[in-house]
C-alpha cells in the first residue's frame, strides 16, 4: 500500500501519426488492489472525476509492456528488479528498485517498460484516468524502435 499512497496520474490523448503496428505485452501480469471512480466535483482538485486504480505489476525476465501510452498519469515505484523503460525518442531510461516512475499522460508520450534482467521486476502503480477511458492504449513502436 506504500506504492499506493506516494503514486499519482492524469489524462490526454493525441493521434501519432507515422507509426508501425502496435506491439504486444508479453510476460507480464497484475493485481488490483484499488479500483475507485471519483465523481465530478466530489473532491475540488477533481472536477472533471477521475478512475483511480492502483495495481501490482510484475514483469518477467525478458518480458515487455508492449509500446502504449496512458490517458492519465501514472506514477509508480519500482519494488524489485530493475526496469528498462524507452520513450517515444527510444532512449532507455533505467529503474532500479526504490525508483520513482512519473509517466505523463498522452499518445506524445509514449513508451514501453522491459524486464532485461533475471528476476521479476515489480511495480507498485496508481493510475488517474478519465472516467471510462483504459489504463493503457496499445500503440505502434516509434520509427526509432528496433523490436
Amino acid at each position: 500500500m506504500r506504492g499506493v499512497l506516494a503514486a499519482i496520474v492524469i489524462a490526454g490523448s493525441v493521434a501519432v501519426p507515422g507509426w508501425a503496428h502496435a506491439t504486444p505485452s508479453q510476460g507480464i501480469s497484475g493485481v488490483t488492489w484499488v479500483d475507485i471512480e471519483i465523481p465530478p466535483n466530489l473532491l475540488p482538485f477533481v472536477p472533471a472525476g477521475v478512475h483511480a486504480v492502483a495495481r501490482e505489476i510484475t514483469i518477467d525476465p525478458g518480458g515487455t509492456t508492449g509500446w502504449h501510452y496512458h490517458d492519465g498519469p501514472v506514477l509508480g515505484i519500482v519494488r524489485a528488479g530493475t526496469l528498462t523503460h524507452p520513450g517515444a525518442d527510444c532512449v532507455p531510461v533505467v529503474y532500479d528498485t526504490g525508483d520513482v516512475i512519473d509517466e505523463p499522460a498522452g499518445a506524445d508520450h509514449v513508451h514501453v517498460g522491459r524486464n532485461v534482467g533475471t528476476v521479476p521486476v515489480v511495480l507498485d502503480v496508481v493510475y488517474l484516468t478519465p472516467i471510462g477511458a483504459p489504463l493503457s492504449e496499445d500503440a505502434p513502436a516509434p520509427a526509432c524502435a528496433t523490436t
